[in-house]
C-alpha cells in the first residue's frame, strides 16, 4: 500500500499564496505519476494539476493555469503544488493523488492511490 500525507493548506486572503506538499510512502514504484485534484462544496472533485514520472511533463486545468505551478522532487517522494494569485473560488478540499505508470493524467479514474486532503479557503 502506498501513503499520501498532504501538508501546506490554511486561510488565504485573495491574491495571496500557498504551497502545498504531499508525500508518499509505503510500497514505493520506480515509475509513478503524481497528480492533485480538489473539491468544494457541492460540488464534484475536478482535476488541477499533474506531472508525470520523469517530470518532463505536466497537465494544468485552465482555471488554474499560469497561476499554478506542480513540480516533484522524486528523491524525496514529494510532489509540491505552488499556489499563486489565489481567488475564492479557489476554495477546496486539495487531494494528491498517484498512479503507478509514467504518464501524467487527468482523469481521476486512472489514479491508484489518493491522500486524505488539505482544506484551502481563500478569503475575500
Amino acid at each position: 500500500q502506498v501513503q499520501l500525507v498532504e501538508s501546506g493548506g490554511g486561510l488565504v486572503q485573495a491574491g495571496g499564496s500557498l504551497r502545498l506538499s504531499c508525500a508518499a510512502s509505503g510500497r514505493t514504484f520506480i515509475v509513478y505519476a503524481m497528480g492533485w485534484f480538489r473539491q468544494a462544496p457541492g460540488k464534484e472533485r475536478e482535476f488541477v494539476a499533474a506531472i508525470s514520472s520523469s517530470a518532463s511533463t505536466t497537465f494544468y486545468a485552465d482555471s488554474v493555469k499560469g497561476r499554478f505551478t506542480i513540480s516533484r522532487e522524486k528523491a524525496k517522494n514529494t510532489v509540491y503544488l505552488q499556489m499563486n494569485s489565489l481567488k475564492p473560488e479557489d476554495t477546496a478540499v486539495y487531494y494528491c493523488t498517484l498512479r503507478a505508470g509514467a504518464r501524467a493524467v487527468v482523469a481521476a479514474l486512472e489514479y491508484d492511490y489518493w491522500g486524505q486532503g488539505t482544506q484551502v479557503t481563500v478569503s475575500s
